[in-house]
């Protein structure tokens, strides 16, 4: 009999109008998180292009930084960083912020999200061409990838993660095996480029190469042809 209730009440709201606006997020829940379903997308913050900080300022500064705040990013901040591994800097070649062999771009770029103002938990897939985030999996798992990591805590207590993969292919099918060093040393340029972005927004991170490829592919939901190459966490000095 409730439902029955519950369903007569929902009708009769939407008939009088008053349903759709007020009601119904009392009564299911009112989400005020963007990402709130699997392949749901998230338009980014345009980036910035300059700062109060010198490239020079960025390099004396870098450090490997294990320690966090807990406290939330920006959805700003993020946009920010993400650019800074593969955001487009020529619309008309799709070049990006990292050289690439051929500017075959084999890199893919996801971030784990666990403490960010305003986006759902979960896990995303950075889309360079459209500067936006596809949610790929729900929830929490920077505990999980932590573990992958071989139990490190700056993984664990970052507010997120920036996990870079790569399909060798896009590579390799041009150079052949030197086309695999290629991959690695573009892997090198785009993870540099997140450690002076982070310096410039006054916040922390450590690149970390120690983990199990299964469980962190298995982790981000990653396609057979992807294999993960590195994870950067980051959050608040």
């Amino acid at each position: 009999m409730k439902k029955i209730n519950i369903v007569i009440i929902i009708v009769a709201l939407i008939g009088t109008g008053i349903g759709g606006a007020f009601m119904l997020p009392q009564l299911f829940g009112d989400e005020h998180e963007s990402g709130g379903s699997i392949n749901a997308s998230i338009k980014l913050p345009e980036p910035k292009y300059d700062s109060s900080v010198s490239i020079e300022q960025a390099m004396l500064e870098r450090r490997s930084v294990r320690a966090y705040q807990d406290e939330p990013l920006t959805l700003t901040e993020v946009a920010q960083l993400l650019w800074s591994a593969q955001g487009i800097t020529d619309s008309k070649r799709a070049y990006r912020t990292a050289p690439s062999a051929g500017a075959l771009f084999p890199l893919e770029v996801y971030v784990v999200i666990g403490n960010v103002e305003g986006i759902a938990e979960g896990v995303y897939k950075y889309k360079p061409d459209k500067h936006e985030l596809i949610k790929v999996r729900d929830g929490d798992v920077r505990d999980k990838l932590a573990v992958a990591a071989l139990g490190q805590a700056c993984v664990k207590k970052s507010a997120i993660a920036i996990v870079f993969s790569a399909v060798y292919e896009r590579t390799t099918r041009k150079y052949g095996d030197r086309g695999v060093k290629y991959v690695h040393m573009e892997a090198g340029h785009a993870a540099q480029n997140v450690c002076l972005q982070a310096v410039s927004l006054n916040l922390g991170t450590v690149v970390v190469g120690a983990f199990r490829d299964d469980e962190v592919s298995k982790i981000l939901n990653l396609p057979d042809e992807e294999q993960p190459l590195y994870i950067l966490p980051v959050g608040k000095r």
